[in-house]
């Protein structure tokens, strides 16, 4: 193969998957909506014949303690639990204790946690308990289901779908 053969098809190639990623990230957005606004956790992605192919699933955010304000935070360590302070050239909560209040936060879903000694109940300041993550999906294809696509894609049963519709001047 020459190089401009290798050029052309470079630049086509790139064209094409700039289109179909701008293309794909429109379409995840919207089938992220209709997951989310429908209440649906799983919906199956089949071609015009019925061939499964894929399986959308939903992937909510999970709650998770996280630490807002260090020093507030640090502080209330030290209140309870001053051994688990450490300092250095910097003051702060020991890894591993910061690690175990963080996971008994995020296990009880609120920033709260109980003295194993006293039974004493106490809010943690400086931490909040919230979404870690973004509300996403994924898309499992199906055994077969990319080759199914292909042929599909071949025989024109996805022309309706048409992503590539490049028109002049858009290729960057």
């Amino acid at each position: 193969m020459d190089i401009a053969q290798l050029a052309l098809e470079e630049a086509a190639l790139k064209a094409l998957a700039d289109t179909v990623n701008d293309r794909l990230k429109e379409v995840k957005n919207a089938m992220q909506e209709q997951l989310v606004n429908n209440g649906i956790s799983k919906v199956t992605a089949s071609l015009p014949d019925g061939t499964k192919v894929a399986t959308i699933s939903r992937s909510d955010a999970k709650p998770a303690a996280v630490v807002i304000d260090d020093d507030a935070f640090l502080a209330f360590v030290r209140s309870i639990a001053p051994d688990e302070i450490s300092t250095r050239l910097v003051t702060e909560v020991r890894p591993a204790y910061r690690t175990s209040l963080l996971a008994q936060m995020t296990a009880a879903g609120v920033a709260r946690i109980v003295d194993t000694d006293t039974g004493e109940l106490h809010d943690v300041p400086g931490v909040e308990v919230k979404a870690t993550r973004a509300l996403t999906h994924s898309v499992r294809t199906a055994t077969g289901g990319k080759e199914a696509i292909a042929e599909a894609w071949r025989t024109g049963q996805l022309a309706h779908l048409n992503p590539l519709q490049l028109e002049a001047g858009e290729a960057s």
